[in-house]
């Protein structure tokens, strides 16, 4: 759907012509994986996929929101006296969420506005559509009313709206990803001082593919606490010996020092897992700085085998998409991305190849599990902001 098409449905809507477009994308973490709980860095990157809206101001305090993926639930409305958390809002919640946050902060936000919002971010996927939403109210807030608020506020707003409006226990990477993303780079994030860097990604040749297990992640989350309480345990062992306060503070050398001080094997083994990924994160600036993809690719292969040998969250779906990734022509790196047990995993793979990897991991994938997996080719792009009222979609 592009943004003309938007402006025609907004017009039945609403009656009126909008004034403003806005769009947030979605994100991938291209390396990288469960180190922002153990101190450690992140990698991600805003990609072309996300949610756009199209909006105008109003002369009352009504904020009236219309979905297109979500045609049954109708334009819903509520007042900006009226902010608190409402099931019946369903979607709309986190909109709500977001301005309900900007007017605490002091900004003030005179009047409501009417919008209508499509996005195009596969669902279930685990590309990040609710810090798309957030992002993407955020943005249009501060434009149609020329808040001039600084991003990352926007970004600790949008998290703020995630851990405390719906009550989701999530990291900064999502919105931070979403707000601060550029196109053709990656961003080296701490997650812990929010302190960051670009790295430039040249991908012309390439392309990311996104691959979707489309298994159910039912055992995330309990795994997810598991392997945090044995990282917990990893550290505060060796805590005993050494002066630090996270596992990412820690080098290979020094871990496969002092690793015996970890008594049990398998939390040994998680631990070494979230020290060596760190690692990984900043050898991938590294290596992306002096323009060698091809390093960053083998970067991203020992990632997954780190997941799936030490960390144990990749699952046998994620690991049929990447062995069978791995085997096709044209790829330079292929790993999980998310919490695993599930979800996605992403591929770079040079223009020409594309369509047969597609069709070859795909009938290597349905031939192994007995179900299909869902292919999205993407692009690294820009982070969220506002669009011209003609632009495409």
């Amino acid at each position: 759907m592009n943004v003309k098409e938007l402006v025609t449905a907004f017009k039945e809507k609403f009656g009126t012509t909008p004034e403003q477009a806005f769009f947030a994308p979605g994100r991938i973490n291209l390396i990288g994986e469960h180190t922002d709980y153990n101190g450690g860095h992140v990698f991600p990157c805003a990609i072309t996929y996300g949610t756009y809206a199209v909006t105008r101001k109003r002369d009352d305090q009504l904020v009236r929101l219309y979905s297109v993926n979500f045609p049954n639930t109708g334009i819903i409305e509520f007042d900006l006296n009226q902010l608190d958390y409402d099931k019946e809002h369903n979607w709309a919640n986190y909109p709500k969420g977001m301005i309900r946050y900007i007017l605490e902060v002091g900004y003030e936000i005179p009047t409501g506005f009417e919008c209508v919002i499509h996005g195009n971010i596969p669902n279930g996927a685990g590309l990040s559509s609710s810090a798309s939403i957030e992002l993407l109210i955020g943005v249009l807030v501060d434009g149609l009313f020329e808040l001039k608020i600084p991003r990352l506020d926007l970004i600790k707003l949008g998290k703020k709206v995630e851990n405390e409006f719906i009550g989701v226990n999530s990291g900064i990477m999502d919105q931070f990803a979403i707000g601060m993303g550029m196109k053709d780079a990656g961003i080296l994030l701490d997650c812990q001082t929010l302190k960051y860097e670009y790295a430039p990604i040249q991908l012309e040749n390439h392309k990311i593919i996104i691959m979707n297990t489309n298994k159910r992640r039912e055992l995330a989350d309990s795994k997810y606490n598991e392997r945090r309480s044995e990282c917990e345990e990893a550290l505060a062992e060796l805590q005993q010996r050494l002066p630090i306060e996270a596992l990412g503070q820690l080098s290979e050398a020094e871990f496969d020092e002092n690793q015996h001080v970890i008594t049990n094997e398998t939390v040994r083994k998680r631990a070494k897992h979230a020290v060596y990924e760190n690692v990984r994160t900043l050898k991938a600036l590294k290596e992306l700085k002096a323009g060698n993809l091809e390093a960053f690719g083998q970067l991203m292969n020992q990632s997954h085998i780190s997941l799936r040998d030490d960390y144990e969250v990749t699952g046998i779906e994620l690991d049929r998409l990447v062995e069978a990734a791995w085997n096709q022509p044209g790829v330079i790196g292929a790993r999980m991305t998310g919490a695993g047990f599930g979800g996605c995993a992403i591929a770079i793979v040079t223009n020409e190849e594309v369509e047969n990897f597609i069709a070859n991991v795909g009938a290597s994938y349905l031939d192994n599990i007995g179900y299909e997996a869902d292919f999205y080719v993407a692009s690294i792009g820009d982070g969220a902001k506002e669009i011209k009222v003609e632009a495409e979609v």
